[in-house]
């Protein structure tokens, strides 16, 4: 037995409740692919269960610890989101994105802090608060609920949501923690707010850029020997980013975004695999926040906000955000089924739970009133919309059937409809000889496939260098020949 105890608990006790939480989340998962049920309930539902007032009688309620690891959970997942997005497909919607992220935030934070304190009876600076807080979505759960229905959203309506939901979670943390420091503070006052955004926002996005610039030269530089800790070595950066960049005052959140922005649309070495590994650092991330949001609930205290909850509830649903919308996304941008569909799957997620704890980390008046309040609002929120959006996605005309992937065409021992197959070798004058494939720029879509080496096959990487007699084979379009050619000297169609 262990000296390590916390709360009663030892060591081998918490790591095997841990396990057992993990694996069960893990394994209820397939209820959200088979019914459409969002991930998001069923982990804060396990979480539930397994707390104070459910049959597994775990007490947690350390909430600054909770805020602390639903921090960095939150940044492990928005630079996934980052890491995930296309520029290409981002940057015609760039101008909507940011209205909605920026705007479309401030306005839903707004109508809300003022629909609180006139109906709730709060001061303005505790409606505002509310407002803050639950004033980000989640679009996670709206696409894993289309994933599940095997639907796809219609034109630049993924990029927009994906765009808007990793983007708005710096602009409502800004908002809270700029509200909490007027309560807080006795020489703050609103004039202190603008400034406090210019220094969020800027050093923000200054981090992000360089910061992503460091990551990649360093990754693409350091050499190491074993392909894992390439891995590691990005986890690492991210959490360094977020936290130094959190450090000096600026939002460590957007930092991290735009990091992931930047290392997704980059030449990387080990990108691939990286991203895979991101991937499921991602879902542990998720399933850990949830679990311990739930821990930290009270089912007796929800429904004790039950009737003012559902009002709220309703008003962001069918009021806060429709107007934030309609302020944030002008006509012309959007069609009228696709500003419907927008306005209803404003889907409130971990960050407003998370942003509810730092009332009771900062000692804030009615903090548990803000936490169940916010808690119930999410509930609602992702049971009611989130059913509903595969029905309301059909109904609106927004969505179309997957297409098949690429592992389905090339089953079928065609190549992908476009592409053709080329071979290269390299010569003495070639003037990629002895360069590493990441320094050459290729064609976007270009895949290299295979190289051959004095009677050996090799799988192409970011770190091979070319040398002489090099034989490669690619996949490419007709149409990058000619680009290619001039990189390699000389291009061979395999017919």
């Amino acid at each position: 037995m262990t000296a390590f105890q916390t709360q009663n608990y030892t060591l081998e006790m918490i790591l095997l409740i841990g396990s057992v939480l993990m694996i069960i989340s893990v394994l209820a998962n397939r209820i959200s692919s088979s019914f459409g049920v969002p991930s998001l309930i069923l982990f804060l539902g396990i979480g539930m269960l397994a707390g104070s007032e459910g049959p597994g009688g775990i007490a947690f309620n350390n909430y600054s610890l909770a805020y602390a690891v639903g921090s960095v959970c939150l940044a492990l997942i928005i630079f996934d989101g980052g890491i995930r997005t296309s520029w290409k497909s981002v940057r015609s919607i760039l101008p909507l994105g940011i209205s909605l992220s920026f705007v479309g935030t401030m306005v839903t934070g707004a109508s809300t802090g003022i629909f609180a304190h006139y109906v709730f009876g709060l001061t303005w600076l505790e409606g505002l608060l509310l407002g803050a807080i639950v004033s980000s979505t989640d679009a996670a759960a709206v696409f894993g609920i289309l994933r599940a229905k095997n639907l796809s959203l219609k034109g630049s309506l993924k990029q927009t949501l994906e765009f808007e939901a990793g983007s708005n979670d710096p602009v409502a943390i800004f908002l809270t923690i700029g509200i909490l420091t007027l309560m807080t503070t006795q020489e703050a006052s609103l004039s202190t707010l603008p400034m406090l955004f210019v220094q969020q926002l800027g050093l923000g996005l200054a981090f992000g850029w360089f910061g992503g610039l460091g990551i990649k030269w360093l990754i693409n530089n350091a050499r190491i020997e074993f392909e894992g800790l390439y891995n590691v070595l990005l986890i690492g950066l991210v959490i360094l980013l977020f936290a130094s960049t959190a450090l000096i005052g600026g939002s460590g959140f957007l930092a991290v975004y735009v990091a992931g922005v930047y290392l997704g649309n980059a030449d990387l070495l080990q990108k691939v695999n990286m991203i895979r590994f991101q991937d499921g650092i991602a879902w542990i991330a998720q399933i850990i926040v949830f679990l311990t949001l739930g821990l930290l609930s009270y089912p007796s205290k929800l429904l004790e906000v039950w009737k003012v909850g559902i009002v709220l509830a309703l008003f962001m649903m069918f009021v806060a955000r429709p107007l934030s919308v309609i302020i944030a996304a002008p006509r012309s941008t959007l069609k009228l089924n696709q500003r419907m569909f927008v306005s209803w799957i404003g889907l409130r997620g971990a960050a407003p739970i998370i942003l509810a704890t730092l009332p009771w980390s900062m000692n804030i008046p009615n903090a548990e009133f803000y936490f169940n309040l916010v808690f119930f609002v999410v509930l609602v929120s992702v049971v009611i919309q989130g059913v509903s959006i595969p029905w309301i996605a059909e109904k609106l005309g927004v969505t179309e059937p997957m297409q098949e992937g690429p592992a389905r065409e090339l089953s079928t021992g065609l190549l992908p409809a476009g592409f053709i197959t080329v071979e290269v070798k390299i010569r003495n004058d070639t003037p990629t000889e002895n360069q590493r494939l990441i320094d050459i720029h290729l064609p976007e879509g270009v895949l290299l496939t295979s190289l051959e080496r004095e009677g050996r096959y090799l799988i192409p990487k970011g770190n091979t260098i070319l040398t002489h007699g090099d034989k490669i084979w690619a996949l490419a379009r007709p149409d990058d020949i000619e680009s290619l050619t001039k990189i390699f000297g000389s291009v061979k169609k395999i017919t």
